[in-house]
C-alpha cells in the first residue's frame, strides 16, 4: 500500500511570490531519502491564515486520504503564526510528546526553540506534525522524531510504512 503524504509550507511571503518556498523541497528531499515504501505528496503553499490552513488541512485528511500531513512555518509566537491553532482546531487528538520532542532537538541547535509552538495531533487515520520553516531545521527535526512516525501510523489504523536504514530506523516494539 503506497502511502500519500500531504506537503504543506505556511508563509505569506512565499505563498505571494515574494521570495521562493524552501519548506516542500526540503521535506520532499528528506521523505526521498528516508522512506523505502513506496509513498506520493500532495503539496500546497499557503498564507498565513488560520481558516485557510484547517481548510487545507481537512482537504488533505479527508479529501485526499493522506496518511502523514507535515506543515513547515507559522509556529513561531508572531501574531499570524496561526500554525499550531489551525492544527489543533481540526484534530481529535493532540500528541504532545511530538511537539515536546521537536523543541528538545531544536533547542540543542538554538535557544529560540523555546519560541516554537510546534504540535502533533490525530485527525481521523493521519498524522499532522507542524515542522519548523528552515530546511536546516526540517531536517534536524525529522532526524530527531520520525523514527516514531511508522508506529504512530500504524496504531491508528494507516499504510505500513519502511524506511531506509541508512537515514532512519522506525521503531517498532518486537512482537
Amino acid at each position: 500500500m503506497q502511502i500519500k503524504i500531504g506537503l504543506v509550507s505556511i508563509s505569506d511571503r512565499a505563498s505571494s511570490g515574494i521570495y521562493e518556498d524552501k519548506g516542500i523541497p526540503a521535506l520532499e528531499a528528506w521523505l526521498g531519502g528516508a522512506l523505502a515504501s513506496k509513498w506520493s505528496s500532495v503539496s500546497r503553499l499557503i498564507p498565513d491564515e488560520q481558516a485557510l490552513i484547517e481548510k487545507t488541512l481537512i482537504e488533505l485528511v479527508d479529501m485526499e486520504v493522506c496518511s502523514l500531513v507535515l506543515t513547515t512555518g507559522g509556529t513561531g509566537p508572531a501574531p499570524r503564526d496561526v500554525t499550531p491553532e489551525a492544527t489543533i482546531a481540526v484534530s481529535d487528538r493532540v500528541l504532545d510528546g511530538f511537539g515536546e520532542q521537536m523543541r528538545a532537538i531544536s533547542l540543542k541547535y538554538v535557544p529560540t526553540a523555546i519560541l516554537s509552538r510546534q504540535v502533533g495531533v490525530i485527525r481521523k487515520n493521519a498524522l499532522i506534525l507542524n515542522l519548523p520553516g528552515q530546511p536546516k531545521a526540517i531536517k534536524e527535526t525529522l532526524d530527531g522524531i520520525f523514527a516514531a512516525v511508522p508506529y504512530c501510523i500504524d496504531l491508528i489504523g494507516g499504510p505500513y510504512i519502511e524506511t531506509n536504514p541508512d537515514v532512519i530506523n522506525a521503531f517498532r516494539p518486537k512482537k
